[in-house]
C-alpha cells in the first residue's frame, strides 16, 4: 500500500501545485460575498443579512450560468496545447472574448427583467426585500466584466498559468474589503450605504480585476507565442458551437448545484429571517471549502484534459485518482474543523445568539457533506477535462433537483425540522451526485483503454 502510494507522489505533487493559486483564485468569488456578509452582519444587522442571503441566492444561478459558459474553454486548450496547436489556442480566445461579452449583457438584462421582478412573488420578509433589490441591481452590473476577465482567466488556466489570477484576485478582494467598510459604515464624508455598499465595493472591483487580467495575458512574453497569432475578430460558429458545447453543460451543472443551494436559501427564508441569516452563515462557510476543492476539481480539468489530448490514459488515471485522494484528504481536514470549531465560527458574521445557535448546529451537518461535495466536485472537472459533461449534467440534475432539494423541503417544512432539514436533503444530494459521477468516470475511462 505505501508503494502504492509512493508511486503518485509526482502526480500529488504536480496536481497540488497547479491546483494551489486555482484554489486561492476560485476562493476569491466566493471571498468577495464572505466579505460581504461579514460587514453587513456586523456593521447593518440581522435583517440586511438576510437580504445579502437573498441577493446571493438569486444572482448566484445568474453569475454560474456566466462562469460555466467561460469555463468552457480550458478543457478545450488543454486538449489543443497538449497537441502543440498554439494557433486554435489564440482563435479560441478570441472566439470566448466575444461569447463572453455577449452573454455577460444577456446574463445582465436577465437580472434586471427577471429577477427585480420575481423577487417580490418569492413569500419573504417584506422588510429583506426592501433590502434586497437595490444591492441586486448593482450587483448585477458586475457580470459583464466578471465575463470578460473570465474569458482571459480561463485561457490562462486552460495553458497552465494560475498563479497570475490567483494575485490578481487576491488584491481585488483586498480593495473590495476597503471599499465595502468605506461604504457600509460611511466614512471620510460619504454617506452610510447599508446593503448597496457591498455591491458597489464588489462591481469596482471587478473592473479592475477585469483591467488588469486583460493586459496582463497581452502583454506577457509568456503568452506571446499564443497572442502573437490572435486575431480579435477571428470570430466562426464552429468554435463559438465547440466552446458552448462543453460551457452550456458545465453552465446547466453549476445551475443545477448553485441553483438547489439558492433553493434552500429561499425555503430557509419562508420559514423566518433569522433561519435565512443562519443558512447564509453557515453556506458562506461551506462555500469557502468547496471551492478550495473547485480548486483540485480545476487542476484535475487540466490535467486530464492535457493528457486525453495526447492519448496518454496511463498519465490521465494517475492524474484523477491523486485528484480523488487530495480531495478527500483536504475535505476530511476541514469538516474536523467545522466539527470542532462549530460554536464559534458563525461569530465571524454576526453577534446575534439566535442566528449562532442555528448556524453552529448546520455546520455540523456541513462537515459531514464535505466529503461529497469535494469528491462531486472532481469528479465533474475529471469528466470536463476528457470532454464529458452531456451524462454529468443530468446527474447533477436528478442528484439536487430530483433527490436533495424536494428532500430538503419535505424534512424541512412538511416535517417540522427547519433549515437542519434543508440541509439533511442537500446532504443527500451530494452524495448522489458524487456516487453517480464515480460511476460516470469508471465507465468512460473503461471505453477509452478498450477502444
Amino acid at each position: 500500500m505505501l508503494k502504492r502510494l509512493k508511486s503518485y507522489k509526482p502526480y500529488y505533487w504536480s496536481t497540488f501545485i497547479l491546483a494551489g493559486p486555482v484554489v486561492i483564485s476560485q476562493l476569491g468569488h466566493t471571498m468577495v460575498h464572505m466579505a460581504d456578509s461579514v460587514i453587513v452582519g456586523h456593521f447593518a444587522g440581522t435583517v440586511p443579512l438576510a437580504a445579502v442571503s437573498l441577493v446571493n441566492a438569486v444572482f448566484m444561478v445568474v453569475m454560474v450560468i456566466g462562469l460555466g459558459i467561460a469555463y468552457g474553454i480550458t478543457p478545450l486548450i488543454a486538449q489543443e496545447n497538449g497537441r502543440g496547436n498554439k494557433e486554435e489556442c489564440a482563435k479560441l480566445l478570441s472566439n470566448s472574448i466575444w461569447m463572453n461579452a455577449i452573454a455577460g449583457i444577456l446574463l445582465f438584462c436577465l437580472v434586471y427583467f427577471g429577477s427585480m421582478l420575481a423577487i417580490d412573488h418569492l413569500d419573504q420578509d417584506p422588510a429583506v426585500v426592501k433590502e434586497a433589490k437595490p444591492y441586486l441591481l448593482i450587483l448585477s452590473l458586475s457580470i459583464f466584466p466578471l465575463m470578460i476577465f473570465s474569458a482571459f482567466k480561463q485561457f490562462a488556466e486552460g495553458l497552465g498559468f494560475t498563479k497570475q489570477a490567483m494575485n490578481i484576485t487576491i488584491w481585488g478582494n483586498v480593495l473590495n474589503i476597503i471599499l465595502a467598510v468605506i461604504f457600509v459604515k460611511g466614512m471620510f464624508g460619504i454617506k452610510p450605504m447599508g446593503v448597496s455598499g457591498v455591491g458597489y465595493s464588489t462591481l469596482i472591483d471587478r473592473i479592475m480585476m477585469m483591467v488588469v487580467m486583460l493586459f496582463y495575458v497581452m502583454r506577457s512574453s509568456y503568452f506571446q507565442p499564443y497572442i502573437s497569432k490572435f486575431k480579435l475578430w477571428a470570430v466562426d460558429l464552429i468554435r463559438i458551437r465547440k466552446i458552448l458545447k462543453i460551457g452550456a453543460p458545465v453552465a446547466m451543472q453549476y445551475v443545477f448545484e448553485i441553483g438547489a443551494f439558492a433553493g434552500a436559501s429561499l425555503i430557509a427564508g419562508t420559514i423566518g429571517a433569522v433561519e435565512q441569516a443562519s443558512h447564509q452563515v453557515a453556506i458562506q462557510l461551506a462555500a469557502m471549502t468547496y471551492m478550495m476543492a473547485s480548486g483540485i476539481a480545476a487542476a484535475a480539468t487540466i490535467k486530464t484534459g492535457n493528457s486525453f489530448g495526447n492519448k496518454n490514459f496511463f498519465r490521465l488515471q494517475r492524474f484523477a485518482v491523486s485528484s480523488y485522494q487530495l480531495v478527500l484528504v483536504f475535505m476530511t481536514l476541514t469538516a474536523s474543523l467545522f466539527a470542532i470549531f462549530n460554536n464559534y465560527l458563525p461569530f465571524i458574521f454576526t453577534q446575534d445568539m439566535a442566528v449562532v445557535t442555528i448556524a453552529a448546529h448546520l455546520l455540523i451537518i456541513a462537515g459531514l457533506f464535505q466529503l461529497f461535495d469535494g469528491t462531486q466536485v472532481v469528479g465533474l472537472g475529471i469528466l470536463r477535462g476528457m470532454g464529458d459533461v452531456n451524462i454529468p449534467t443530468l446527474i447533477t440534475f436528478i442528484a439536487y433537483w430530483i433527490i436533495g432539494l424536494p428532500s430538503g423541503y419535505f424534512m424541512g417544512v412538511h416535517l417540522g425540522m427547519g433549515v437542519e432539514g434543508i440541509w439533511y436533503g442537500l446532504t443527500l444530494g451530494l452524495l448522489t451526485s458524487s456516487v453517480l459521477l464515480y460511476w460516470r468516470y469508471r465507465i468512460v475511462i473503461h471505453k477509452h483503454l478498450n477502444a
